[in-house]
């Protein structure tokens, strides 16, 4: 082979590659949503799932017990009510219409919430990796506090890795899966760095477990959990400014500051509001009003201000908490009326639109 065809090959070799690594990492993944795939409805699924939710007992008034649940229908375990009616998140047409929604809102990467193994979450994986995949999206995943001990998660996880992380549209950033771990102060630091130290005695790291490990930032003593645990980053979740330590905005540039000086991940999370009332009536005190968008806007700007690697969306459609930037439509029902966006459904799929492109350019 001549100069110039060894040349020639070389640089369609160099295209090849940088291409593929381009389709790998996007800007966009800086954005990720967190997304609930645990709707159910008797047309797909037999019976109505979470459409029919709970209403929630108060955990000390027994005032607020057996209270029932929802119905379904017009009567949904909700403050909003969803353009799309109480749809079935295993139906195809419905993950095409949100996969189709979530790009067009800039957002990178989905937050697949994950109850285990043969959960209601998991049946229709394969479907989400690849409508996600055909909109040129990625799927990470939220797991949910369903184990009893990392003994079992390392199982749960083995499952999920070798059952779905050679998709293309399985999230990795460098190489390695992203675990968000919800509720990870349920269980002790100890434990959780015989799992994740690089020497703890039942390390991932350098197996097919190795990822990075996001958990989940509460109150502000969480500092001596995060620093001998073994976590890769936090994540802070909540959508309602001073609920907790970790969601009040003002703490953020603490927390920026001690992730860089521990070498850990932060992702500041923002949601466009918080109402819940439907399944805890008596948490009226954690509402918090979308003010036409303005509330989304300064969670999104005190985000960037501290410059983070990545921004958590809360979220795509946790309906049940009032956080969801799915289109909602105005419903009312007996003397009941659900809340809205007011004229436009699709408000906040654009507001996310032009907030993400506001964080990007920062970057």
């Amino acid at each position: 082979m001549n100069y110039c065809n060894r040349f020639l090959l070389l640089l369609v070799f160099t295209l090849f590659f940088s291409k593929s690594e381009a389709q790998q990492s996007s800007p966009r993944d800086k954005v990720q949503i967190f997304y609930y795939g645990w709707y159910g409805n008797p047309e797909t699924d037999g019976s109505y799932q979470h459409w029919n939710h709970e209403i929630l007992p108060h955990w000390s008034n027994p005032k607020w017990n057996n209270l029932g649940h929802h119905k379904g229908g017009d009567d949904i375990g909700a403050n909003f009510y969803p353009a799309l009616g109480n749809y079935s998140s295993n139906d195809a047409k419905i993950i095409e219409k949100h996969m189709k929604m979530i790009k067009e809102s800039g957002v990178g990467v989905v937050v697949v919430s994950w109850l285990g193994k043969d959960s209601f979450t998991d049946k229709s994986l394969i479907k989400y990796l690849d409508i996600a995949d055909r909109f040129d999206l990625k799927i990470a995943f939220h797991i949910e506090p369903f184990y009893k001990n990392t003994s079992e998660l390392k199982e749960q996880l083995s499952y999920l890795v070798k059952t779905y992380s050679r998709h293309h549209a399985f999230y990795k950033k460098e190489g390695k899966p992203l675990f968000y771990v919800y509720d990870s102060y349920k269980i002790p630091k100890e434990e959780w760095a015989k799992m994740l130290a690089k020497d703890g005695e039942k390390t991932v790291r350098n197996t097919e477990l190795d990822a990075l490990y996001i958990g989940l930032w509460v109150e502000k003593d969480d500092a001596k959990f995060f620093e001998s645990s073994g976590f890769d980053g936090f994540y802070t979740y909540f959508a309602s400014e001073g609920f907790v330590y970790g969601s009040t905005t003002a703490n953020w540039d603490f927390l920026s500051k001690y992730a860089n000086d521990h070498h850990m991940i932060f992702i500041p999370c923002v949601g466009p509001g918080y109402s819940d009332t439907r399944i805890r009536p008596w948490n009226e005190a954690n509402f918090k009003s979308r003010n036409n968008g303005k509330y989304y806007e300064n969670m999104f700007d005190a985000a960037i201000k501290v410059n983070p690697d990545f921004i958590g969306i809360t979220s795509f459609n946790e309906w049940h908490e009032g956080t969801q930037i799915e289109p909602a439509v105005p419903k009312k029902v007996g003397d009941f009326k659900y809340e809205d966006y007011g004229k436009d459904p699709l408000f906040y799929i654009k507001e996310t639109k032009r907030l993400t492109d506001k964080f990007l350019k920062k970057k």
